[in-house]
């Protein structure tokens, strides 16, 4: 045969067959391309109460999101069908996300549990939780996609292996008589560390195998303030599930590594982001610009943005180099409790109290 009509397209396409997978395209400049300009391409409404949480699968096909209303949605993108509600929590659903490969789905609720879901068969697979937990508010993947891990309403952070629900190791801070929430938790873009945020704006960094233990400690959004009416500010529990009556003013909402991970990135209910210098936790910069809790903070996919979300009501996109603001997103009617990017970053999926899931594109409106 003449190979020499060819062209390298053919030619590696006739090498490779077609059950190889397509290489996805690069990421895009997001910096320039959401500068650009920012309109919203889709609403998807189903949810009948707050959307916590939303996240996109590595595919770039479907959305799913999770909320008060106790189900986990299915969406799929390109014609914004709902395609699946997915059963199973008995309490709201905290937060969604998919594992690096897009197999699994992991749901988080105050229902005390963590649920593994087929998504496409849309079945339970497993049921993670331990005896004592509280209501569960934040899960991590490991960059593989291996290990899990929760924050909530108790001290300390579990870690379980995805493929078989194995528990492998309980974190625990240093100091035996600091009993507040770790509420967030983020694993560092290796995964041999581990960062939990408590609900006073305290800061822990764990190294998570082998020893699982404290290697770090920063104030993050924390403030000693004296209060002469109440020293103990968290409230009081109101029921068996762990319900607080008020949460402390520096929660930690969200935490996010720089893609090379020499940095952290925190939001807290002081309204301000953070950025600290790994592994010395050093605090390097604040970033004010939300009037309202942060709740969210994602980096596009070729790392060059940072994106937080506020019960502002608004979406805010951050040069990551310099912390100058680069745009604002508004739309949502209520409090914007979750973001996730497209695979190729020109999309952006936001999940808010007004119970809706909104996507977002930048560049000029009537690019491609």
């Amino acid at each position: 045969m003449d190979h020499s009509n060819l062209s390298s397209i053919d030619i590696e396409s006739s090498t490779q067959g077609l059950a190889q997978p397509v290489a996805p395209p690069p990421p895009v400049d997001a910096l320039a391309y959401w500068k650009a300009g920012t309109h919203e391409v889709k609403t998807f409404r189903g949810h009948t109460q707050e959307v916590w949480s939303v996240s996109y699968s590595p595919d770039g096909l479907t959305l799913a999101s999770g909320g008060s209303d106790r189900y986990v949605r299915l969406w799929e993108i390109e014609t914004g069908r709902l395609t699946r509600s997915l059963r199973g929590h008995t309490a709201v659903i905290r937060q969604v996300a998919y594992s690096p490969d897009g197999t699994i789905l992991a749901t988080a609720s105050e229902d005390r549990t963590i649920r593994i879901w087929n998504p496409q068969t849309g079945e339970t697979t497993r049921l993670l939780f331990t005896r004592y937990d509280h209501a569960v508010c934040s899960i991590s993947f490991s960059p593989d996609g291996l290990m899990l891990a929760r924050a909530g309403q108790n001290k300390d952070i579990k870690i379980w292996e995805v493929t078989t629900g194995t528990e492998l190791m309980t974190l625990l801070g240093k100091d035996q008589y600091d009993h507040h929430w770790t509420v967030c938790t983020a694993f560092s873009p290796d995964g041999l560390h581990l960062v939990g945020g408590s609900d006073i704006g305290k800061l822990k960094l764990y190294e998570v195998l082998p020893s699982g233990e404290e290697k770090g400690l920063c104030d993050g959004h924390w403030r000693d303030e004296p209060d002469d009416e109440e020293t103990e500010q968290r409230g009081f529990f109101v029921d068996d599930f762990g319900g607080f009556q008020r949460p402390m003013e520096y929660w930690v909402g969200a935490i996010a590594f720089s893609q090379d991970g020499k940095q952290l990135i925190t939001g807290g209910r002081d309204s301000a982001i953070k950025y600290y210098d790994m592994p010395e936790m050093k605090e390097i910069r604040t970033v004010k610009g939300h009037s309202e809790w942060v709740r969210c903070l994602i980096l596009s996919p070729d790392g060059n943005m940072l994106v937080s979300a506020s019960d502002d009501h608004t979406i805010k996109m951050w040069d990551i180099k310099t912390g100058r603001l680069v745009q604002t997103i508004k739309g949502h009617t209520g409090p914007v409790r979750g973001i996730s990017f497209s695979p190729d970053g020109r999309q952006l999926a936001s999940a808010s109290a007004d119970r809706t899931v909104r996507l977002w594109k930048g560049g000029k409106e009537f690019d491609d």
